[in-house]
């Protein structure tokens, strides 16, 4: 299927009346017609999730009592719409996420430059799911803050550059370290792209193997970690530039050598890793500039738990869950393509956009079957409560260009490594934690 020629919000819905028919299982020719048609339901679905309504019960309310935009409503019982939902699984609204997220990619404005040496610059990082209900019997007995309570969490690669989620897995063991799908994650990525992570991926051996798989990195440096000072790049003050050798012992120690930054932050020194060692490829504004973007990804679960409902789970049933959790992430992608549009439209910032007011406003806007939305937004003044004002993100103080001294030609760069076991598991490997 081609992408709509127009990226406003009528072309947008027309894709998801498209796809949606094509993505439900066809119904069997020899028995009677299905009485709830499966477009129907999985629009329905988004437009509860849309209308912060998201329960079973809602879903059956909307297709019999009331209406879905101009459809008839349909005699059926909520007890078969629960059904039909545990038997479809989440696979209908995974692959409509999919099938939308690539028409969007296609239509989306060029994002402005954010480290050109990178393939990608992608934040990842896990977000564990909100509690659930306790509905079912099994579920009842358990105390507040019961780990088995919690459902899963979601392991997600965000595209700092676009603003979409790039890659999105799943688990339903809440505690589980990030390192323990971190490369799973990563193999879905483009060979050279630029990850941002915190420091629950830090490991010596996970370092060294995103740089042997052509990957770059930039992460904080952990507290108490041992390194030895090869080279100064650079050095003025607090700040300073400089290639080191991650553990100083020979019982734990990298492979590759790696350039740790030091900036101050407010009334604090910033201490970044990573193994981009050329500061004419990654100046240090650069990096600090980029390490902050890895908020881009904390705000993007704050809008699908808070503005998108994702806090509030419709069932304490992992396949219904996922469901949700598609079909919420699938609303996400398309809002945020709309912002890039609008801020696009309007010559701002897209940061400037307020996501929260415009996923707030679109129910009603697919309601009113309004046409050429974008241009009704970007025409909006920039004025407190409107759907453009000021971005209220903090901006790093970002350093002025220091002299360079480069390293000397013969500089050693690779040593035999030794990696030593941490407590929250085996170092930077894919296995849990004992």
């Amino acid at each position: 299927m081609s992408a709509p020629s127009s990226p406003r919000l009528d072309a947008i819905e027309a894709l998801l009346f498209d796809l949606i028919p094509r993505l439900s299982p066809a119904p069997n020719p020899r028995g009677r017609p299905e009485i709830l048609p499966g477009a129907l339901l999985w629009t329905g679905v988004l437009v509860c999730l849309l209308r912060h309504t998201a329960s079973q019960q809602a879903l059956w309310r909307l297709l019999h009592q009331v209406g879905l935009w101009a459809f008839p409503r349909v005699p059926v019982t909520a007890e078969a719409v629960r059904i039909r939902l545990e038997r479809a699984g989440p696979a209908t609204m995974q692959t409509l996420f999919a099938e939308v997220t690539a028409v969007l990619a296609d239509q989306r404005p060029v994002p402005p430059p954010l480290a050109t040496f990178a393939t990608g610059v992608y934040a990842i990082d896990e977000s564990t799911l909100d509690g659930i209900a306790r509905t079912l019997p099994a579920l009842r007995a358990l105390p507040d803050g019961d780990d088995r309570l919690l459902p899963g969490k979601l392991i997600t690669a965000f595209d700092v550059r676009t603003q979409q989620f790039a890659t999105v897995l799943t688990t339903d063991v809440p505690r589980q370290n990030e390192r323990v799908a971190a490369r799973a994650l990563v193999a879905t990525l483009p060979t050279g792209s630029l990850l941002l992570a915190d420091l629950g991926y830090f490991g010596f051996r996970w370092f060294d193997d995103l740089t042997d798989d052509g990957y770059s990195f930039l992460s904080k440096l952990r507290q108490k970690t041992s390194t030895s000072v090869v080279h100064v790049l650079s050095a003025a003050g607090p700040i300073r530039d400089e290639l080191v050798w991650l553990g100083a012992r020979q019982a734990d120690r990298a492979k590759h050598l790696v350039r740790r930054i030091q900036v101050p932050v407010g009334r604090t020194i910033q201490t970044d890793l990573t193994n981009v060692l050329d500061p004419a490829v990654l100046p240090i504004a650069e990096a600090v500039r980029l390490y902050a973007r890895r908020w881009d990804l904390e705000l993007a679960f704050k809008t699908i738990k808070r503005d998108l409902g994702l806090h509030l789970l419709w069932s304490a049933r992992w396949e219904l869950i996922l469901t949700q959790v598609w079909g919420v992430l699938l609303i996400a992608q398309i809002a945020s393509a709309l912002r890039a549009q609008v801020a696009q439209r309007a010559g701002s910032d897209l940061f400037d956009v307020s996501l929260t007011l415009l996923l707030r406003d679109l129910p009603r806007m697919l309601g009113d079957g309004k046409r050429d939305i974008l241009a009704q937004l970007a025409a909006l003044p920039v004025v407190k409560g409107g759907y453009l004002r000021p971005s209220r993100r903090a901006h790093p103080p970002l350093p002025d260009p220091l002299p360079i001294t480069p390293p000397p030609p013969d500089l050693v760069r690779i040593r035999p490594p030794r990696y030593a076991g941490r407590k929250c598991g085996h170092d930077g490997t894919d296995r849990p934690p004992s």
